[in-house]
């Protein structure tokens, strides 16, 4: 299914090395892969016609079960270039080697570590990109995690608020932390900045529990526990 009349196309980067968690794209994690969590959620979101899983790992990916055509059709697995492989590399490297090669309306990209991301959020974030990009409000969109507290330099200089006058922390004006769970971009607004986020971005902020990110082995447990509790049938609180 597309956005209105527009092909939508997820893109999902995924590499065999990891430097802070051994191997975790692929590892097990509450009964299944890693990956296969997000990727699980953008299969079943119907406005996305194609998953594209830009990797150096295709074997891996076999072993773990997965190939071309899987999931009715909708992944698409490419062989990532030797020149833009490596922990070193950007990923809006990666991002336009896939629109240079694979065609698209829209963009939305994620990554593996993002396991909690639901299918409701997906399609939120969908609709209210494509309304904004129609009304000519808007040419991505990016996830945040809204932060209100108190924030200080590295040398003890307070940011965002005055100590000697403390007022409640949900009375402080709110910071936008880009969370990296989610990017919405078109082929155009990445041709003007060579960036997923472009030049009138809109900030979307996800669900808390959603905004999981494994960087760390303790982010992997945390993770894990949420996971569990999906797996045994809870609705994960949106606050």
């Amino acid at each position: 299914m597309t956005v209105g009349s527009k092909k939508l196309t997820a893109l999902l980067p995924m590499k065999a090395h990891s430097a802070r968690v051994t191997s975790k794209n692929f590892r097990m994690i509450a009964g299944k892969p890693l990956f296969r969590w997000v990727l699980d959620a953008l299969a079943a979101t119907p406005e996305i016609d194609r998953v594209v899983i830009n990797t150096d790992a295709r074997s891996i990916l076999a072993d773990n079960g997965l190939k071309d055509g899987d999931y009715n059709g909708k992944v698409m697995i490419r062989d990532r270039k030797p020149e833009i492989c490596g922990d070193f590399v950007s990923m809006n490297l990666v991002l336009g080697d896939d629109i240079a090669n694979v065609p698209s309306d829209y963009y939305l990209m994620t990554h593996t570590t993002n396991p909690l991301l639901s299918v409701k959020t997906i399609r939120t974030m969908i609709k209210e990109f494509d309304e904004a990009l129609s009304a000519g409000k808007a040419d991505s969109l990016f996830t945040v995690t809204r932060r209100q507290t108190r924030f200080y330099t590295p040398e003890g200089a307070p940011i965002n608020h005055d100590p000697a006058n403390l007022i409640r922390t949900q009375d402080l004006p709110p910071y936008m932390e880009e969370n990296s769970v989610c990017y919405l971009f078109t082929p155009e607004s990445f041709a003007k900045t060579d960036a997923r986020i472009g030049e009138k971005p809109i900030l979307y902020a996800t669900p808390p529990l959603e905004s999981v990110d494994i960087d760390e082995k303790s982010d992997w447990f945390m993770a894990e526990s949420l996971l569990m509790r999906v797996v045994a049938g809870e609705t994960l609180p949106e606050e």
